[in-house]
């Protein structure tokens, strides 16, 4: 549930189906609502009604992982496109977009992270202002308003602004790039995924940017089953992002698709397994550095299934590891935070 004061353990952008009393998600309490998914022949889900009761619920170090690395293309992105004036300073700015970035991912300290971003919301629209149509920026903006919206805004519906506005930002910068996703929002998932076949590598860092600010947006809407019913079109995105990307962000990418595969348990399409091939490849990937994604494995698979065991040994795994690790230090130290709560309701649980 939902409880305390921390919102640094901010609800993944996806339920979790747990088994209580009254059945509740890391979002609140369940409630059935009608959803579409293509790969069942069910149409009633469990979805989850959003909590009123907390800052922001716990579980969400993996969408506040994903957001603030992307912070690294944000923070890149800002300073370098401002209009008429970017040949004068690329240099300078670049240099210190990169020093800020590392600052951030290096940060071990997340109360400073969340009192210093409001500044850099501000600044992005002003840029905006004068460039409104450029694709880098409005990404920039996307990912930054995603992250800010999912991970620190206090309230619901404070959380359902800044998110429409990442997802706007983020539409309009793939729009920009790629004329066909202009049309994405409702449309059906055949058309929509033979749209992403036209996707390449150029694309793929406003592919990015637009899944994580959707997802984040679906998140802040999760009582709309308008919104959770595009969590399909998410999965096929990102499915197709690791296809034309270089590969810097797949860990992330890896993690995330671990999440969306075991959202729903096995009797409601729940895909445990191709999770948890999931989660292992982005602790490959990361070299076991990115502790989120053992925390994800944990709360996603092990505990669908009641695998104590691998439950708290991944834990206990995280526990123990040193979170300053150069670029997931922040990260790290969330899921450091969800692993001792997890830990701590285990018996409860299993």
């Amino acid at each position: 549930m939902c409880g305390g004061q921390s919102y640094t353990t901010c609800v993944v952008v996806l339920a979790r189906l747990r088994e209580s009393k009254k059945r509740f998600s890391l979002f609140g309490e369940i409630r059935p609502y009608t959803v579409w998914f293509p790969d069942l022949e069910k149409h009633t889900e469990y979805v989850p009604e959003p909590s009123r009761a907390c800052k922001v619920c716990r579980g969400m170090s993996m969408v506040y992982g994903i957001c603030v690395r992307i912070g690294r293309l944000a923070a890149v992105s800002i300073f370098l496109l401002n209009s008429g004036c970017a040949s004068l300073m690329s240099s300078a700015a670049s240099g210190f977009a990169d020093n800020l970035s590392a600052a951030v991912l290096n940060q071990n300290d997340p109360e400073t992270v969340r009192d210093g971003a409001p500044a850099y919301l501000l600044l992005l629209d002003s840029f905006l202002e004068g460039s409104p149509d450029d694709p880098a920026l409005n990404a920039a903006a996307a990912n930054l308003y995603a992250t800010y919206g999912a991970v620190f805004a206090e309230d619901p519906e404070r959380a359902r602004r800044l998110t429409e506005r990442a997802r706007r930002y983020s539409s309009k910068a793939m729009c920009v790039k790629y004329k066909p996703s202009c049309d994405w929002v409702g449309m059906p998932f055949d058309e929509y995924s033979a749209t992403l076949d036209g996707l390449g590598e150029k694309h793929a860092d406003f592919v990015y940017a637009h899944g994580v600010a959707s997802l984040t947006y679906i998140r802040a809407h999760s009582d709309d089953y308008v919104a959770l019913a595009e969590l399909p079109h998410m999965e096929a995105l990102l499915t197709r992002y690791l296809e034309i990307s270089d590969g810097e962000s797949d860990g992330s990418v890896y993690t995330f698709l671990g999440i969306l595969a075991t959202l729903r348990p096995p009797a409601l399409g729940g895909e445990m397994e191709k999770g948890r091939a999931y989660f292992e490849r982005a602790i490959e990937i990361s070299g076991g550095r990115d502790l989120s994604a053992k925390v994800e494995f944990a709360r996603g698979y092990a505990r669908t299934l009641y695998e104590r065991e691998l439950h708290d040994t991944l834990l206990q795994e995280v526990m123990a590891a040193d979170a300053e690790v150069p670029g997931f230090t922040l990260t790290n130290v969330l899921a450091q935070r969800d692993a001792a709560e997890l830990l701590a309701s285990a018996d409860d649980y299993f």
